[in-house]
Order: structure tokens, then C-alpha cells, then sequence
């Protein structure tokens, strides 16, 4: 996948037995971690779009662990490389990925399929409840050229 200038995505590997299985989400070793911010779950419904909102400081740090995600993101960066292109990544039980995103990239999820999604966020930043770092665009914003329904082959 030729992906947004910045992102960064791992595929996580979960360890399996007859007990069940342990899956390594973030470790301050592996090259993306820069700093802790705080962790946090956010879950999606089916059928619902979270999106879009974006960063001028933070970077998120997602892992799916319940179910199933598009997750996409939007490069709105005029000085960058990849100006205006779109990612989608499918992330979750059936992709362990751990998702990257920096500072200025649109981005948002739903749910694929018929269950809810739970999403792991670390990121480098902690939510500053007097004056977030978070921007916020509605899901059909036309000032992003995506679509959120399904597409159909």
C-alpha cells in the first residue's frame, strides 16, 4: 500500500494457544513511539461513521481490538508529498494492524460488518479538556472527496 507521508502501519502478531492468545499493541520500543499521552478506547456501532477529525499536535497510535475497521485517512498538507490522497486500512480481529497517524491528517472509522468495533488509541498527547487538539469536519464534509458507503466489486 503506498501510504500517506508520515503514516506508519505494523502488523501485529498475536500469540496463540489453547488458552486463548496475547497480542502486543504498542511498545515504547518499536520506531512510532515518540512519547505517552494517555490510552483510550473508542468503540463504533454498525452502521456508524466517526469522522473526521484531525491533529496539529497529537499523534494517534490505533489498534482495532474488537471486531473490525476501515479506518481512512486524508492528507490535507499542502507542503506534502501525498497532498490530498486517501488510505484506507482495514484493521481489526481479522488484520491485527497498529495504525500510526501524525499531526494534520484527517481521519476517521466504522465498523465492517455486522458488530460493533473497539479501538486502542495511545497517543502522544493527553486530552486537554480547555483547549483540545482536536478539529473536527462532519462525516460528508465536502471538503474531502470520500464516500462511506460500502463498495459494492
Amino acid at each position: 500500500m503506498n501510504l500517506i507521508d508520515g503514516v506508519l502501519v505494523k502488523k501485529l502478531s498475536p500469540i496463540l494457544d489453547e488458552r486463548g492468545y496475547l497480542q502486543e499493541c504498542f511498545r515504547s520500543d518499536w520506531p512510532m513511539f515518540k512519547k505517552f499521552g494517555q490510552a483510550y478506547i473508542t468503540v463504533a456501532f454498525p452502521n456508524v461513521v466517526k469522522a473526521w477529525h484531525s491533529h496539529k499536535i497529537q499523534t494517534d497510535n490505533m489498534v482495532c481490538i474488537i471486531g473490525n475497521a476501515k479506518l481512512v485517512l486524508y492528507d490535507d498538507r499542502k507542503e506534502s508529498s501525498t497532498y490530498k490522497k486517501i488510505n484506507e486500512i482495514f484493521f481489526g480481529e481479522k488484520n491485527p494492524l497498529l495504525v500510526t497517524i501524525p499531526p494534520n491528517i484527517w481521519h476517521g472509522f466504522k465498523a465492517v460488518g455486522n458488530k460493533r468495533m473497539m479501538v486502542l488509541n495511545v497517543p502522544t498527547e493527553y486530552y486537554n479538556y480547555t483547549q483540545p487538539d482536536e478539529y473536527r469536519l462532519p462525516y460528508n464534509s465536502e471538503e474531502i472527496d470520500y464516500n462511506w458507503d460500502i463498495k459494492m466489486g
